[in-house]
């Protein structure tokens, strides 16, 4: 498999002040972060927070762009990153042997690192189209769903048909899915995605477009039958909307190899934990990348470099059980 690795490759000669003491002669020397597509969230959110790691703690890092949080967990599970993002659908799928990139393995060598934000499903036309909800949606309309495997591809096909909705799919990067909708080669648009999602905020300079909010009764149906909670995506989110828009939403948690060395991903944990006004600077999803939000897991077993962080910076009452190697 090949990718396209953005690399920060920023080497610094003081390392940060969380790593002066320990022995870092098992670290690598440096890391990847397995991201997503360009124009997602996921990649400069997880770029961000790479080289912000890479600078802090005097080591090589940088994101890698990816078809998201299912090659995610294959990437990290088998040590081809070190790092990577993922939701907990697509982690469950991953441990259950159900992930379409390689049915029939576990992937349990991927561990929960720290909890990044929530990923809201939200629909965006073009206000040309006369779409201004998901009943609006003409039987046959072409849906973008972002990149095959990834959240958005995994569950908002099945979302549609749950709410009634006749449809082709095509799938692409956020960015490239944006300019189809643009020069009309789409309808829709069908995000999953930390917001604001960068190909939307683009979208919004360069035409005028039409963010959808789910119903009630298509809220309820959907938290009936996907594992989502539900959200509201800010009115100050985009300068499209006027209100609050009704969604739902799956929690993001960045995720490491479970064998790398404990101080290394606890240093890195310290790094992007310690101070979410710089992690918000990177990304105002990363407005929930906060200590507390360690309960969102529910279903990988920690790292226990991050457990120990969490313990002792959080007062997390992890199980034993939930920990890596116990």
């Amino acid at each position: 498999m090949k990718f396209t690795t953005i690399l920060a490759a920023t080497t610094v000669l003081a390392s940060a002040a969380v790593a002066q003491d320990v022995d870092k002669s098992d670290w690598p020397s440096s890391f990847t972060v397995g991201t997503a597509s360009q124009g997602g969230t996921y990649f400069a959110y997880g770029s961000g927070w790479a080289n912000l790691v890479g600078e802090e703690l005097g080591i090589t890092g940088g994101g890698e762009v990816t078809g998201g949080p299912m090659q995610n967990m294959a990437l990290v599970h088998t040590g081809e990153a070190a790092f990577g993002m993922t939701t907990m659908g697509p982690a469950a799928e991953s441990l259950a042997g159900t992930n379409p990139i390689a049915p029939g393995l576990e992937m349990t060598q991927a561990c929960a690192m720290f909890p990044m934000y929530q990923t809201p499903f939200s629909v965006t036309a073009l206000a040309s189209s006369g779409i201004a909800s998901v009943s609006d949606i003409p039987a046959g309309a072409k849906i973008g769903f972002g990149p095959a495997g990834s959240t958005s591809d995994t569950y908002f096909p099945r979302m549609m048909e749950t709410l009634g909705v006749e449809f082709e799919r095509r799938n692409g990067g956020w960015t490239d899915l944006g300019g189809q909708l643009q020069d009309g080669l789409l309808d829709v648009i069908a995000f999953a995605a930390g917001v604001p999602v960068p190909a939307v905020s683009q979208l919004e300079v360069q035409t005028d477009v039409n963010i959808i909010e789910f119903t009630e009764e298509e809220q309820a149906k959907l938290l009936e039958a996907f594992p989502v909670s539900d959200f509201a995506i800010s009115a100050d989110t985009y300068t499209t909307l006027e209100a609050d828009a009704r969604s739902v939403s799956m929690w993001n948690f960045a995720i490491a190899n479970c064998d790398l060395p404990a101080s290394f991903v606890n240093a890195a944990v310290d790094v992007v934990m310690s101070d979410n006004e710089r992690m918000v600077g990177i990304h105002k999803a990363a407005a929930s990348t906060l200590p507390e939000n360690w309960t969102k897991n529910t279903v990988l077993k920690w790292h226990p470099g991050a457990a120990a962080w969490f313990k002792e910076n959080a007062g997390a009452d992890i199980p034993d059980d939930m920990i890596y190697g116990n």
